[in-house]
């Protein structure tokens, strides 16, 4: 849950004393950001499962 409201807070909320998002001012990115690009970002870093080995038989 502090992960989640830690990405709302820099990337999301716009505050008032900036008038921008703390990613924002701190030149990270140049757009307000929304929770689907958020989650396409964390999805395009996610690794693609691998061809999987071989089966074998458990040696008694």
């Amino acid at each position: 849950m502090v992960a989640i409201y830690a990405v709302w807070y820099n990337w999301i909320r716009i505050h008032k004393s900036l008038r921008v998002t703390p990613a924002m001012a701190a030149g990270i990115c140049d757009t307000l950001m929304t929770w689907e690009q958020i989650v396409e970002a964390m999805d395009a870093d996610t690794p693609k499962p691998g061809k999987r080995g071989p089966y074998k038989k458990a040696q008694n």
